[in-house]
This record gives structure tokens, C-alpha cells and sequence, in this order.
């Protein structure tokens, strides 16, 4: 199912259209592989999916589903139309959530996006994960047993962290995607991610594609920075 590369994914955290379209059109030699999340696609809706896709960039909507299986399958029966190249939900939502998503995504003639579980926010420890959520075990454990429930329900992969993704590829296999956000500069701000890399690190340990937000968004030449982070990952 899978035909794309190894790439940089640029999230496109911006609160409405003209914002994202100004970004966009200052890449006049590239068309970057970019992520929609859910501020912009709840504050646009599908148009903003559907221009962009026009646009000829390839495209992640990262929505993380997350309900009982026949909502998650309906709504990915309906997500499956905009023609994206990839989409997501939680992998805590069970095995039996995400082969219902798997089967609301795939249309008639067999075709589909990429579907891709998260495991655990970048955003949470291990302390966060065993205090707010009650969950005991060691936070690497959960991340590599919700990756392989995944890979039972037939995904296509996970989204983790970077310094996770070598590992998921040891338990799931080298064709088992890792899409990996916290990945920062050297030099740059880690901001409220506390599992974080490098894009040259996020290479080494295996990474197949890493999402870059701010550290391109906000940075003052927004196309210096995303090919310096493309250098950088793709050597």
C-alpha cells in the first residue's frame, strides 16, 4: 500500500486559510509533503483539504479518531473521499476500532490513504502517562505493545517518537511506518515536547518520515529552514 519515500512532513499549525496559503506560496520550487491538523481542518473544514491537495502537495490530515469502532469507520468512510495520502487515529481506541477504520477508509476499488495509529503524545512522560493516566507499565513497553496491536489490525504504521522508531521497526518489522514529530534544530526550541530529536538523529535511529512544525513555520526564511531540515534528514 505504501509507495512514498522517506520525507519531511511540515505541520501546517495555522489558524485559518489566507495564513496557510500565504505559507504555502513561498515555496515556488518545492511542493512540501505537509500535515493538516485539527485547528485548521476545524477551522476550514474539507476546502482546505481539497485546495491544498489541488495544489499538488501530498498530505497528512491528523485528525486522531478515537470512538467506538462503527463511528471511527463511518467517519473514515467519509475522510477517505478528500484524497489524502495519509490519516490517523489513536491506538488506544483497540484492535477492533482501528480495523473498523481500516475498513471504512478502503473504498470500492481497494484503494485507501495510509493509516497510521498514535501511540503516545510526544507530549507525554512516562510520569504523566503512570499519573494522569493509570497506566503502570514502562512507557517504552506501552508504546511498542500499542504499535504491535496496530500492526495486527493491519495499519500501516505508527506515529511515535523518534527515539522510539528503531525499536518499532524491530518489533513490527522494517515496513512498518514511523512517523515521528518532536523533531527540533539543534540550536532550536524544544517548546512543549518532551521527547525530542534532531532531524539527523531522527535518521539514525529510523525514522520514516518526521513531522516539523515551528522550527520551520516560525523561523524567519520559512524554505531555508525546510531544506536545511531536509538535508539534514535526507542527507
Amino acid at each position: 500500500m505504501s509507495q512514498l519515500k522517506k520525507d519531511v512532513m511540515i505541520a501546517l499549525d495555522f489558524s485559518g486559510k489566507k495564513e496557510v496559503m500565504d505559507f504555502l506560496d513561498l515555496f515556488t520550487e518545492e511542493k512540501p509533503f505537509v500535515k493538516i491538523g485539527m485547528e485548521l481542518y476545524y477551522a476550514e473544514g474539507p476546502a482546505i483539504v481539497r485546495e491544498i491537495k489541488a495544489r499538488g502537495h501530498k498530505i497528512f490530515l491528523d485528525l486522531k479518531l478515537h470512538d467506538i469502532p462503527n463511528t471511527v469507520k463511518k467517519a473514515m468512510a467519509v475522510l477517505s473521499g478528500l484524497d489524502v495520502d495519509m490519516c490517523n487515529l489513536h491506538a488506544a481506541g483497540t484492535v477492533a476500532m482501528m480495523e473498523g477504520a481500516l475498513a471504512g477508509l478502503t473504498r470500492p476499488d481497494g484503494t485507501r490513504p495510509l493509516l497510521i495509529a498514535v501511540t503516545q503524545l510526544t507530549s507525554t512522560s512516562e510520569e504523566r502517562m503512570r499519573e494522569d493516566l493509570l497506566i503502570e507499565r514502562p512507557l517504552d513497553e506501552v508504546v511498542m505493545h500499542y504499535a504491535s496491536r496496530a500492526r495486527v489490525a493491519g495499519l500501516d504504521g505508527v506515529v511515535c517518537s523518534p527515539l522510539e522508531a528503531g525499536k518499532v521497526h524491530d518489533v513490527c518489522g522494517e515496513e512498518f511506518l514511523t512517523v515521528t514529530p518532536g523533531v527540533r534544530f539543534a540550536d532550536g526550541e524544544v517548546g512543549d515536547q518532551v521527547r525530542v530529536t534532531t532531524p539527523a538523529r531522527a535518521r539514525e535511529l529510523g525514522s520514516d518520515f518526521i513531522v516539523v512544525g515551528r522550527p520551520i513555520t516560525q523561523a524567519a526564511d520559512p524554505v531555508a529552514a525546510y531544506r536545511r531540515c531536509v538535508k539534514e534528514f535526507l542527507g
